[in-house]
């Protein structure tokens, strides 16, 4: 391949330089706001208030039997910030989630599948067209009504979450390989296409997410979801937006959870703090927009109109405000927007309007913010430059389609474009500033189902914001808040038509059974990779199935069973080190139990969790247990385990000597052993 011209790569990095400085300009004028700022917790975290109290529940749950041995569980909520019709009701459809119970009430054998975001649809024609079309950052009209056949597409299968890992990565090498080589229009069109969707899909997995928190959060202990059903399908979700989220193991769910929501709330208190100090230091008022459950995703900066006059030659340090000088503003002292009238007392603390000596004063909104980025605040919302939170919405997302799509950058096969990337990424990191397009994504979901949710504020207000909102809007496929109401409603009676066919989600039901029954079979790992290889590369027409017999609900009752008995254990051993602390015996012995009754279906890591429940317990019926799960699967890994037991000097003369005896079993019946391990066991046997 000959090499680029000289001129050429010149060129290229004279176009380089330009655009990290077009995205780099914005900000600037930002400063660290940490050096200036205390980063203490307020003195009341904004994650813990009080939810308000509501005049009925703001959620609902309701269970939809599904022929087969299934069920549909479905949050509806009152979206009381909408506008709507007369003969429409507040309340809506949001999230459905399928469980599998295999027709009975014991959720030992219970599986969650799909969830769905009711207001996920397919987009329009002309929504498909815009999303493909290079360089267009803005809506494309309403979906007015759902699509009239099918069922509404699941933002997320919960017992197939690798799947779409490597359905990424197939997607990632065939834009490379395949459709970047046929040149500018299809490599733009594509590329253009495939980011729209991925986003698109990102602020419904936030939504859902928010709305499963809110209604964990007014709800607690639901008699139809457990805890930790909760919080796995949440944590599914969290990992769904990293690259390699979804091979993530059940086991590390929980933590992934608990992880995630502390940092979050961290860095909300952490900007709540940040941004109420800067507020009061440049004389604003500072307002927080909490969700139901009380958290505080979103403030309002407010300015006095009076200070207008008062203030009029005061200097404004902007810093991570990002908003232009109130104090020196025509479009403020002519101002003829949005206004709300406020009552103060003498001590300029905010009072009800009947308060004796209260003083009436008007109010003028500056900028929203969201508390969810992981430095400083994020400017979403200016009500006096509709193009300042714009061009910060698609700054990145500028720069990225510039050297990817234009430039053909890439930063593993270009040295000078890796090097100034790095540092970029490092400069706008450390400092703070407020162009992480994701971040943005997240908040800006949030601050959408918060309108819908909060009927506290003023109508025309909320209004106002809306339409804010819908001009920052960068994706295609996005439709307007007043549409998904009346989309969800639409969506959620075309699931229940899906459900109530015979030949819909039950058969779908039945295929997915099928299907992971094949993936219990214990099979080589190259045969494992030809099978995912071949599901991947016929979009998902061939999968590998396993066939209907008389006793197949029976053998996927036991799978399932053992499933949440090695998980159940693998926790156990990983989170104490002393078991009996943690954990009720008799639930440690029954997993024990089934385990050795069933010790065909068990793999390699439920033979390294009963090892590990031997070595941290005192109990003697649990630890007898332990062993003869060991000699009951069949595989190498448990024998190896055995003969650990038997050789450590730890280990009391009685164990050693049931550990021997279970060896013995092992050899005589021909069971899998290590070569390695097959010599000493040999010895052992011998004596």
């Amino acid at each position: 391949m000959k090499s680029s011209p000289r001129p050429f790569q010149a060129r290229r990095t004279a176009l380089l330089t330009f655009a990290l400085l077009l995205a780099l300009l914005p900000s600037l004028q930002i400063r660290l706001a940490a050096q200036a700022v205390e980063s203490a917790p307020p003195a009341a975290s904004p994650a813990s208030s009080a939810p308000a109290n509501q005049a009925e529940p703001l959620f609902r749950l309701e269970r939809t039997p599904v022929a087969g041995g299934a069920e549909i569980l479905t949050i509806f909520g009152r979206l009381d910030g909408l506008p709507r019709d007369k003969e429409d009701e507040a309340e809506v459809p949001l999230v459905s989630v399928l469980r599998d119970t295999l027709g009975d009430n014991d959720p030992e054998n219970d599986r969650l599948r799909y969830v769905w975001m009711l207001t996920y649809t397919r987009p329009t024609f002309l929504q498909r067209l815009a999303s493909g079309v290079p360089f267009l950052y803005s809506r494309a009209g309403n979906r007015t009504s759902a699509p009239s056949k099918g069922a509404p597409p699941p933002i997320i299968d919960l017992a197939k979450t690798d799947r779409e890992v490597w359905n990424k990565f197939f997607w990632a090498a065939l834009q490379n390989i395949f459709l970047d080589s046929y040149g500018f229009p299809v490599k733009a069109a594509t590329r253009s296409y495939r980011r729209n969707l991925d986003d698109y899909r990102k602020s419904h997995v936030t939504r859902a997410l928010a709305i499963l928190s809110l209604y964990e959060a007014e709800t607690g202990a639901s008699p139809l979801f457990t805890s930790d059903e909760m919080r796995d399908i949440q944590a599914r979700l969290m990992l769904s937006e990293k690259a390699l989220g979804g091979i993530v193991d059940d086991i590390f769910l929980q933590r992934v959870y608990a992880k995630e929501t502390t940092l979050a709330k961290d860095i909300r208190g952490h900007n709540w703090e940040l941004l109420r100090q800067r507020a009061e230091s440049e004389k604003l008022y500072f307002e927080p927009l909490e969700l139901p459950d009380g958290s505080a995703t979103h403030a309002i900066l407010w300015v006095a109109r009076p200070d207008l006059v008062t203030y009029k030659d005061r200097p404004f340090k902007s810093r991570f405000l990002n908003i232009a000088n109130p104090w020196r503003d025509d479009r403020l002292r002519y101002w003829n927007g949005y206004v709300e009238t406020r009552y103060f007392d003498a001590d300029n603390r905010e009072v009800p309007a009947d308060t004796p000596g209260a003083r009436p004063v008007q109010m003028i909104p500056l900028a929203i913010y969201g508390l969810d980025h992981p430095r400083v605040p994020i400017l979403l919302v200016d009500f006096r430059d509709g193009m300042n939170p714009k061009w910060r919405e698609t700054s990145r997302r500028v720069l990225e389609d510039i050297t990817r799509t234009v430039l053909s950058l890439s930063r593993f096969g270009d040295i000078p474009y890796f090097l100034s990337r790095t540092v970029y990424d490092f400069v706008t990191g450390r400092r703070g500033m407020d162009i992480n397009q994701p971040t943005r994504l997240r908040t800006y979901s949030q601050l959408k189902l918060l309108l819908s949710l909060d009927a506290s504020l003023d109508p025309q207000f909320r209004d106002e914001i809306n339409r804010r909102l819908e001009r920052v809007s960068n994706n295609p496929r996005e439709n307007g808040m007043e549409a998904e109401a009346s989309i969800a409603r639409a969506q959620y009676e075309a699931l229940m038509n899906y459900a109530r066919d015979v030949n819909g989600l039950p058969a779908r039901l039945e295929r997915d059974r099928r299907e992971e029954m094949a993936s219990y079979q214990k099979r080589g790992q190259a045969a494992k990779v030809v099978t995912r290889l071949a599901n991947i590369l016929s979009f998902g027409i061939y999968t590998r199935r396993e066939e209907m017999t008389p006793d197949f609900n029976e053998r996927l009752d036991k799978a399932r069973r053992m499933n949440y008995y090695r998980r159940f254990l693998r926790e156990a051993a990983r989170r104490t080190p002393q078991i009996e602390v943690v954990y009720k015996m008799e639930d440690v012995r029954r997993a024990l139990q089934f385990v050795a009754d069933n010790g065909a279906l068990a793999d390699g890591k439920t033979a390294q969790a009963a090892a590990r429940i031997f070595a941290q317990t005192k109990d003697d019926e649990a630890r007898t247990l332990a062993l003869r799960c060991l000699y009951r699967i069949d595989n190498e890994t448990a024998k190896s385990a055995l003969l650990r037991i038997y050789n450590s000097p730890q280990t009391e003369a009685r164990w050693r000597e049931m550990s021997a005896e279970y060896l013995r079993l092992a050899v005589r019946e021909d069971q899998r052993i290590a070569p390695a391990d097959a010599k000493a066991i040999m010895s052992v046997t011998s004596q």
